[in-house]
């Protein structure tokens, strides 16, 4: 290696932060605790469950010991693990809501195994546990790995009820200020979104609520925290929405298509060189 190439590589000095967690391992944390509430794999019984679950307490217990006290940490994890079982039972009737919602869905081990939209619904029931037990940093992490893994960013902030399906997923993004309701069905690429962004909101609500049984398709995006969608209502693809809609209504934009057919139309010539 020359001397050019050993200065340059002297010169280089990033800043070290002292961040206290271990990235890739709560990665594989969310992810064990994924496998562990749907264990479709044979190589899980009763007691390997529980001996997994004891494993991902201890590096719960040990990290985030690093960002509170000890006392607190182990408050926390213990409320957590009480409240896993009825996430998993919650995420359970979400599975089965897709497979009643969507006609290519032949079985719940389908959706478990192969549908992005819940995996990113089970990490955010997980992450949003974490953040309403005060838990930093680590609920975003959660969030954010989902939202590498299947395209779908979902703030750990946002307060989703019963049987949400989110379809195809891909391109969602639902803001940390956002309610959404029972039995909501969202479309790929929609935003729940801030009207603007200024750091002083940080403790305002800045994102839409959804209300019950609301469809949003594909493209809409709703943004502000005074706007409520109203019950049952219809949010066509592709509409721009920044004010409140009364239950049962129908949002669209009108668009003019023209179809124009070219008559005697002769293919051009194809050349190859």
């Amino acid at each position: 290696m020359t001397n050019r190439i050993t200065d340059l590589i002297a010169k280089f000095q990033p800043p070290f932060f002292n961040i206290p967690i271990d990235k890739h391992e709560m990665e594989q944390v969310v992810e064990r605790l994924y496998n562990l509430m749907y264990p479709i794999s044979s190589r899980f019984n009763t007691e390997s469950i529980h001996t997994e679950l004891h494993s991902i307490a201890y590096v719960f217990l040990c990290t985030i010991s690093k960002l509170k006290s000890e006392e607190e940490a182990i408050v926390i994890v213990e409320k957590f693990l009480k409240e896993l079982p009825e996430i998993q039972r919650r995420l359970t009737k979400d599975a089965n809501c897709y497979l009643a919602n969507d006609p290519a869905a032949k079985s719940l081990e389908e959706v478990i195994l192969t549908y992005p939209g819940f995996f990113a619904l089970s990490v955010h029931r997980i992450a949003h546990k974490l953040h309403e037990l005060g838990v930093p940093l680590i609920p975003r992490l959660f969030s954010e790995y989902a939202h590498s893994k299947v395209g779908i960013d979902i703030h750990p902030g946002a307060k989703i009820g019963k049987n949400l399906f989110l379809d195809h997923g891909t391109g969602i993004v639902i803001g940390e200020t956002s309610v959404v309701g029972n039995d909501v069905k969202i479309y790929q690429v929609v935003t729940l979104g801030a009207l603007y962004l200024e750091k002083k909101l940080s403790s305002v609500k800045r994102h839409p609520t959804v209300e019950d049984n609301v469809v949003i398709y594909a493209g809409a995006t709703i943004l502000g925290g005074d706007t409520v969608i109203g019950r049952h209502s219809t949010i066509g693809g592709g509409a721009w929405v920044t004010k409140s809609v009364i239950p049962y209504s129908l949002v669209y934009n009108k668009i003019d298509v023209k179809v124009k057919t070219v008559k005697d139309f002769e293919e051009p010539n194809d050349f190859v060189i």
